[in-house]
């Protein structure tokens, strides 16, 4: 899952007002932000293998610190406890911590069973939508479009650029997702790895969006 993620990140802004964008989009993509690195380090790693699923050539072979539910679950704590560190904010770092776990319940609904539960321990589960092209782009766009549409009513811009920054990003995500459903596969693994990295642009991209918008919410 890709855009979905991010579609959470934008509804979240239902629930907690104080937040800026990018920390959503960051709390959303957490273990995704973290996966390259992993993968550089060859702590991680993936295969790419066209026709694996018919959503992605990529074989995720072993990835038990970002991705299995134990870690996840670790790694939302750990977000969320800092974010109270700094802002003392309880409400708003649980639901950051939950965030962080919505990556994993999310992933679950579309890969193959590869998302292992526990390190070390051989139990992978994936309800495997990624199998139907059709069927995966439908409930993405479900969640990401119902994420944008909450966000854009939950906001308001304070200029132009509140208003294109946030319109460019959802083009920009929407086109992306399109090149990655229909486009060649990654030339290589390392490849996949440094395209993963600039993942943090789209959290830096977030907080310009959030800083020339403001919240309606009471």
């Amino acid at each position: 899952m890709f855009v979905g993620h991010f579609g959470a990140a934008f509804a979240a802004k239902k629930v907690v007002k104080r937040p800026s964008l990018g920390t959503l989009f960051m709390a959303a993509q957490f273990v995704d932000l973290l996966w390259p690195l992993f993968l550089l380090l060859g702590i991680e790693s993936v295969k790419i293998e066209p026709g694996n699923t018919a959503v992605t050539p990529l074989n995720f072979i072993n990835y038990p610190f970002t991705h299995s539910l134990l870690g996840v679950v670790v790694w939302g704590v750990l977000f969320g406890f800092i974010y109270f560190l700094i802002k003392k904010d309880k409400k708003t770092s649980v639901v950051l911590g939950l965030l962080v776990l919505s990556h994993w319940v999310l992933d679950l609904l579309v890969h193959r069973p590869d998302l292992p539960v526990i390190p070390g321990v051989d139990l992978k589960v994936g309800l495997g939508l990624w199998n139907s092209v059709s069927l995966t782009i439908i409930l993405e766009s479900i969640i990401f479009f119902g994420g944008v549409y909450l966000y854009s009513a939950l906001t308001k811009a304070q200029n132009k650029k509140g208003v294109y920054s946030f319109l460019g990003l959802v083009v920009f995500l929407a086109l992306v997702y399109a090149a990655n459903l229909f486009g060649s596969p990654p030339p290589s693994e390392e490849a996949i790895g440094y395209v993963g990295l600039s993942q943090w642009l789209i959290v830096a991209w977030g907080y310009w969006i959030d800083r020339n918008r403001l919240s309606v919410l009471s």
